[in-house]
């Protein structure tokens, strides 16, 4: 099914950034998002929802340079201990 939506010019430039960003095509993302926007109603209720969610979204394996997540969050973890107060 085709849809034709007429966006204002600034939010089709915020959306293509964002889909290109996550290396989709702007028709993917918009997907995504009304998908999401679906959801919203529906609540979390689990860990697994949880986790779907993010998969969903995007964000499980969005950062492929943390090749060991559990030292990533060590790395931070003495970052932010070390942090000078101000």
């Amino acid at each position: 099914m085709s849809v034709m939506l007429d966006l204002p010019q600034s939010l089709e430039k915020e959306l293509s950034t964002e889909a290109a960003q996550l290396g989709l095509s702007l028709s993917e993302y918009v997907i995504r998002v009304l998908i999401a926007g679906r959801r919203v109603g529906q609540g979390i209720k689990s860990g697994a929802d949880l986790v779907n969610y993010w998969h969903n979204e995007g964000l499980i394996g969005s950062r492929s340079d943390i090749v060991d997540s559990q030292e990533h969050a060590r790395l931070l973890r003495r970052q932010a201990e070390q942090r000078v107060k101000e």
